[in-house]
Parts: structure tokens; C-alpha cells; sequence
């Protein structure tokens, strides 16, 4: 589907900036925000233009791989959510209370490796430069060499990895403990994590940057954060990518949504333009998808009253985005109304009947089709004849669109002829994996061991580690995020 729509680099980048901050238990200005006084201090510390474009690059996309690590700090943290909040704000028991540094050394390790790996791809996939890739595959090396994912001496990572940490750790710690408290913990922070003079220079300047920034929001001011790549074109799947690694079994759920809400635009006579917008919600639906703690979305049970409100919000935080990203804008409210009803049982508005346009009825239908033929922790995925059963009555009970779920349904059962509907366009790389690496990867990527894929596919360990590693080599990447990521934009999987 990738003729239907292009969006701009920007709109792209800002998405993924409000996906990272969600992530992290951020407010959803935090990046913005971060790249702003990343800009000031870089120019302060006279990078040229060049150099701050760099930075404010790296700000906003800072958090952009935390999806892909984030069953990482679950299983450790038991919330990946608050856990990272509380890391960003160095509450002395984040990890715990009592673990050694060696310990929380051993733990971060490889989930800064996959957040490293795939942020950088990212930028990659934006074309963004080189510069811009490398520090963002550096972004947790400090100043002392103690950092990661190498361990590099500071003297062998970009300053731009520098100019945004101590950026960071302002926005973060002022709002959380006062100005006076955060020019405390940077100065603690001096000489380790960043160069001693870039903090000095930061904590000088703060009072009076942070009163200019707060100025510049309550008079609704909005600083260009937008470099000269970022005014180009990009694929807009690379949201959805990003913001479907956040759960192993929801890899490709947000573009088969899309692509499913497409072609029943199509099927329906809908207009391009109506197709094209349905087509771009479907991709991004799942953005509020990121404020919830992956432990809810992996509970098989009941979920308790405190959670499933939780899960409400996630249209409103959707919702949201548009508000902050205006080339998105119309898409991400026909986003926020996937999971309303047309009885006005659905959330986050409990809208109803006329109030519900028909893009958003496409759309909920679309993702209630993909979803329940998808396994998920709670239940098995159900056969296209049972979902068609349970959405068929549904709609006769009045919550979908009768005529939507006819038209989604039609492609896959004999009673509803279908029309002809376009086919997703494939990457010329697209066949750079066996048949069978390809099966192994598509496994791994929803969350498969080695171990069950070798049982699921009647292979032994060895075999399948060895395509594991094939399919590493050929996709250039050491991770299985990074793998399942760019594997999505080649149109392997």
C-alpha cells in the first residue's frame, strides 16, 4: 500500500517522538522540548548549523527505539512504563533498591543494544544523515567511557550524544524536583556522563532558557524544529512498524489494519481521498497503545477495573497526537474513534450512531477483523468464518456497521464476492531471504525462542539458529527488533 500516501519526515518524526515520550512516562512535550534547549545549548557551545540540525534530529528521536526493548524492561522492571519514568528521573530505587551497579550494568545491556540498533536503523529509514544515525546508535555512551551499548571513551562518540543527554536530564529533572535540585544532579552528572564544561554551560543558562521555553508555549509560539531533511518525503508505515514492536505478538497488526480498512474503502466505492486517510489511521490507531504497561496487554485474564481504564485512554491518547502533529491531524482523529461503537458502548468518547463518520466505521470494523484472527496472550486467534460470524453479530446487535462488515469480510468468505483491492508493494529486496529464513524470522518476530520455532517448524535448535544468524547477516542488524523492523519495510514479512 505504499502508493497510496507519503507524509513528510517531520510529521513522521514528531509521531515517533510522542510514541517515545509515552514510553518512557513522559509528558508528550518532553522530546519537543528537550530538542529545544538542545538547540540552544548547542549553539551556545558554537556547534555550526550543520551540527544543530544533528542535535535537534537526535532530540526528537531519542526514544524512538523503546518500543522494541520495552518486554525488555518489563520482564525486568515488572512496568516497563514507570520503571523507565523513574530511571529518567533517577529516583534512587528504580531498579529495585538494592541491586548493584554490576547487576543494572548486565540488565541494561542488551536493551540498550536493541534500542540503540533500532533507533539508528530509524533515522536510517527516514534518510536522515549518517550523522544523525551514528549518534543515535550511541545515544547511551557517556563521557567516561562507563556507557552504552560499547563502552566508548567520550572522546569517540558525537557530541551531539552529549548536547542531548544534558538537555534531557533539565527538562526532566527541573519539572521533577525544581530548577535548583536539577543543577545539582547534572553537576553530579559532570565529567561522567557528559563533558564537565557542557554541563557548567547548561546550568548557567538554565533559569533563562527554561523561563524562554515556558514563554514561548503559553504564547503558543512553535519554534521550528524542522531541519532541511525533515522537510522531505517518507513512507508513513515506519510509525506503525515502530509502534507494533512495543508488544512480540502485535508485529504487522497496524499495517494488516490499514491495508484491511484500504481495501474496503475500495470494495465500498469510497473516494481515494477517503480511502487514503483510512488507510493512514489504520497505521497509526495504535499510538496510545504506548501509555499502557505491556504487563496489562500480556495479561491472559480478566483485566481489573484500574487496568482496563488504563486501556480506555488509548484512543484519547491517539487523540492526542493529532493535536500535536499537524500534518496528521485528520488522520489521528479518525484514528481515536477504531475502538468506538455505533450503540455507543465503545471508549474513549462513548460516541454513537451519526456522531461516528464512516472512515472511523471502516476503521473499527478493520481493526476488530485483524484482531481476532490474530493470537493474542487472552485467547487463540479465531478462523475468518468465526470472526466473520462473531463481527456479523455484532453489527445485527447494532455496534459495527452492517454494510462495513460486509464489505471487510467479503475478501475471504464465498458469500460476499470481492473486488479487486491493490497489493502492497514489495521492496526489491523483498527476496533477499530463503523461504525458510523468512518463515523462521516471521515466527521470532511475534516473540518465538529458537527452541519453539524449531518445535513449530520440525527443526532442530542448531538448524534454526543458523538461519537466525543468516537472516542477521543478510538484513545487516544484530537484534531481532531490528531484524522484525526492517524485514516490515523490505516487505519480507
Amino acid at each position: 500500500m505504499h502508493d497510496i500516501s507519503v507524509i513528510r519526515v517531520l510529521d513522521a518524526v514528531k509521531a515517533l517522538a510522542f510514541i517515545g515520550d509515552l514510553s518512557m512516562g513522559q509528558p508528550t512535550d518532553h522530546s519537543p522540548r528537550t530538542g529545544w534547549l538542545a538547540a540552544r545549548l548547542a549553539a551556545q557551545a558554537g556547534l555550526d548549523e550543520v551540527q544543530c540540525d544533528v542535535v535537534k534530529e537526535v532530540s526528537l528521536l531519542r526514544w524512538s527505539g523503546c518500543t522494541a526493548n520495552a518486554t525488555g524492561f518489563s520482564d525486568w522492571l515488572g512496568d516497563d512504563i514507570g520503571g523507565r519514568a523513574a530511571m529518567l528521573a533517577m529516583r534512587p530505587d528504580w531498579a529495585g533498591g538494592d541491586a548493584a551497579a554490576a547487576q543494572v550494568g548486565a540488565a541494561i545491556l542488551p536493551l540498550a543494544q536493541i534500542h540503540c540498533e533500532v533507533s539508528g536503523e530509524v533515522a536510517r529509514m527516514l534518510g536522515l544523515a549518517s550523522a544523525t544515525q551514528e549518534a543515535l546508535r550511541r545515544i547511551f555512551e557517556s563521557w567516561d567511557g562507563g556507557g552504552f551499548p560499547d563502552q566508548r571513551p567520550g572522546r569517540d562518540v558525537p557530541q551531539a550524544v552529549f548536547m542531548v543527554a544534558v538537555a534531557g536530564d533539565l527538562e526532566i529533572l527541573s519539572r521533577v524536583y525544581g530548577l535548583e535540585r536539577a543543577q545539582t544532579l547534572i553537576a553530579q552528572k559532570a565529567g561522567r556522563q557528559y563533558p564537565a564544561e557542557l554541563a557548567r554551560l547548561a546550568c548557567a543558562r538554565a533559569a533563562a532558557w527554561l523561563d524562554e521555553l515556558d514563554a514561548s508555549v503559553a504564547q503558543r509560539r512553535d519554534e521550528p524544529m524542522c531541519t532541511d531533511a525533515m522537510q522531505l518525503a517518507c513512507a508513513p508505515e515506519i510509525v506503525a512498524d515502530v509502534i507494533d514492536l512495543k508488544l512480540p505478538w502485535m508485529t504487522g497488526y497496524s499495517r494488516r489494519v490499514a491495508e484491511t480498512a484500504a481495501a474496503c474503502c475500495v470494495r465500498s466505492g469510497m473516494s481515494e481521498e477517503a480511502r487514503r486517510s483510512t488507510y493512514m489511521a489504520g497505521l497509526i490507531h495504535g499510538m496510545g497503545r504506548m501509555a499502557v504497561p505491556n504487563a496489562i496487554w500480556n495479561t491472559a485474564g480478566e483485566l481489573s477495573r484500574a487496568a482496563w481504564e488504563k486501556v480506555r485512554l488509548v484512543p484519547y491518547w491517539t487523540a492526542r497526537a493529532g493535536k500535536q502533529i499537524e500534518g496528521l491531524a485528520r488522520e489521528a482523529e479518525i484514528a481515536s474513534f477504531a475502538y468506538e461503537r455505533l450503540d455507543g458502548s465503545g471508549y474513549f468518547r462513548s460516541s454513537g450512531g451519526d456522531a461516528i463518520g464512516r472512515e472511523a466505521r471502516v476503521l473499527a470494523v478493520a481493526a476488530a477483523w485483524v484482531a481476532l484472527r490474530s493470537a493474542r496472550p487472552w485467547r487463540p486467534a479465531l478462523s475468518p468464518d468465526e470472526a466473520a460470524a462473531l463481527l456479523i453479530g455484532q453489527a445485527q446487535a447494532g455496534r459495527f456497521d452492517a454494510e462495513v462488515v460486509k464489505a471487510t469480510v467479503s475478501a475471504e468468505l464465498d458469500d460476499f464476492p470481492a473486488a479487486a483491492e491493490p497489493e502492497r508493494a514489495r521492496s526489491p529486496k523483498a527476496g533477499l531471504l530463503s523461504p525458510r529464513e523468512t518463515e523462521v524470522l516471521k515466527h521470532i518476530s511475534l516473540g518465538a525462542s529458537n527452541k519453539e520455532v524449531a518445535r513449530i517448524l520440525d527443526l532442530s535448535p542448531s538448524t534454526v539458529r543458523t538461519h537466525v544468524e543468516s537472516v542477521f547477516r543478510k538484513l545487516e542488524c544484530s537484534t531481532r527488533a531490528a531484524a522484525t523492523l526492517k524485514a516490515s519495510a523490505l516487505g519480507c514479512i
